[in-house]
């Protein structure tokens, strides 16, 4: 399979190329991955940075281009120029994150990601 796309609206036919998911277990299917492509929310990027997957974050609101950003000075992915990818902007990114060096960096940053976030977070606000 090329490509996963999260959907939760009409999928339509996208085989052979691809298969739309509702609701996955990310940190099953990222794994899996090679890159991911996504709008840069807290967990999403999170997960794959946990996973080791380097991404292309085309932020959309809030605290989404933080987030792509600091994917990018992390060297594990690339943040998108704008909301709205182009097939030329997103092939252009897809070949950064593609590359040896970038999948490299995600697996190294990978091993210093938390999962216990959620615990060191009420610890310090001290609910633990």
């Amino acid at each position: 399979m090329r490509v996963v796309l999260s959907t939760y609206g009409s999928r339509g036919d996208l085989e052979p190329l691809a298969l739309a998911v509702g609701e996955a277990n990310q940190q099953t299917l990222l794994a899996r991955c090679a890159a991911l492509v996504h709008h840069g929310g807290a967990g999403t990027t999170t997960t794959a940075a946990g996973a080791g997957v380097p991404q292309v974050i085309v932020p959309q609101v809030v605290d989404q281009p933080y987030f792509a950003g600091r994917v990018a000075e992390l060297g594990i992915g690339v943040a998108h120029e704008g909301s709205v990818p182009t097939l030329e902007s997103l092939t252009t990114a897809l070949r950064t994150v593609l590359s040896p060096e970038v999948a490299r960096r995600a697996r190294e940053v990978a091993g210093s990601v938390s999962q216990q976030g959620t615990s060191v977070a009420a610890g310090r606000l001290g609910a633990v």
